[in-house]
């Protein structure tokens, strides 16, 4: 029965996302475990010595401590509450399932960059992709800004929807809730620049083996997302193929080939990160020039991705359970 709940929590979880998003008053996950990890970092940091050796080991403690606890107080939340009610305890993770997935979030911040972008307003545009980028966005142009907004609807595809939803249906709302810390450590620790560059380097690497598979199911599931609403199914297999390990990630490359393929563009290239140049290949071919209507084209082809990941896992999920308990 639990095993069920789990399937019905997670259906629940994402269609909730899709209507209501992340609303700002309800308190994140995502932010205590940003403060967890911000605590633990500046700890670590006066005990371990200041050495390329002692802060790959502080990086890798944090990373243990962030992890454990991520899984463990769901799972004890979850145990507590099934103790009084099962369905408090669906209720419970129903909640947890909601706030892992964040297909809705993605759509709405950057669709705000799409308006800036279509008012003429650079600033606007450059303040708005900064909100979900890491790249240093001061001297972008309006092409620059719109590309930065569908490499991240491309990129976050995998990490923002169908990498959760699979966590979500291997493990329900503690394996999700894992999976989420390890995405955060990565996002503020695993940088190539001091101070981050030893610290963050056990987080980044655990990062790039959670979405190894993941970022290979989102781009096939991207490429049938865009073939069903009619766009270069072909090219976007073609660009796959060839462009997608063009990143220093062995990751971020795999569905944002596919999308630059899809929709005939290119993405990518030389970028700034905390004034510091990264030289990148190009992704894709300049078929056309981009313009901020891609950025709604691209959380279509997001959208479809994500509801193919919740059928097949969703349906994973019960055919497994039917298997078990017929066993």
């Amino acid at each position: 029965m639990n095993g069920i709940f789990t399937l019905y929590a997670l259906i629940a979880g994402f269609i909730i996302d899709l209507i209501a998003g992340d609303p700002h008053w309800l308190p994140h996950p995502v932010v205590i475990m940003g403060r967890l990890i911000d605590a633990l970092q500046k700890g670590l940091r006066r005990v371990f010595p200041k050495t390329k050796r002692g802060e790959n080991a502080a990086g890798a403690v944090l990373w243990a401590i962030t992890a454990i606890l991520s899984f463990c107080v769901p799972a004890a939340v979850l145990w507590g509450c099934r103790m009084v009610s099962p369905w408090l305890c669906m209720g419970v993770e129903i909640v947890m399932c909601w706030q892992c997935v964040a297909a809705r979030s993605l759509r709405d911040e950057s669709m705000k960059v799409k308006k800036a972008l279509d008012s003429g307003d650079i600033s606007a545009s450059r303040r708005a992709v900064a909100m979900i980028v890491g790249r240093d966005v001061d001297a972008l142009d309006a092409a620059g800004v719109a590309r930065a907004a569908v490499e991240t609807v491309a990129e976050n595809a995998s990490d923002g929807v169908t990498a959760p939803l699979i966590y979500l249906a291997l493990g329900g709302g503690p394996l999700g809730m894992l999976y989420k810390a390890v995405n955060t450590m990565d996002s503020m620790l695993g940088y190539t620049e001091p101070p981050y560059r030893d610290f963050g380097l056990v987080p980044a690497k655990a990062d790039d083996v959670f979405n190894f598979i993941p970022a290979r199911i989102s781009a096939l599931f991207m490429l049938l997302s865009g073939w069903a609403q009619g766009f270069d199914a072909k090219r976007g297999a073609a660009v796959f193929r060839r462009d997608r390990y063009k990143h220093a990630s062995p990751n971020s490359a795999q569905t944002e080939s596919v999308m630059a393929g899809l929709l005939g563009l290119r993405l990518a290239g030389d970028a700034y990160y905390h004034g510091v140049l990264h030289k990148k290949e190009f992704i894709g071919d300049p078929l056309r020039d981009i313009e901020p209507e891609d950025i709604r084209r691209a959380n279509r082809i997001m959208f479809g991705t994500a509801l193919v990941s919740l059928i097949v896992f969703g349906g994973l999920r019960l055919a497994a359970l039917f298997v078990f308990h017929a066993v």
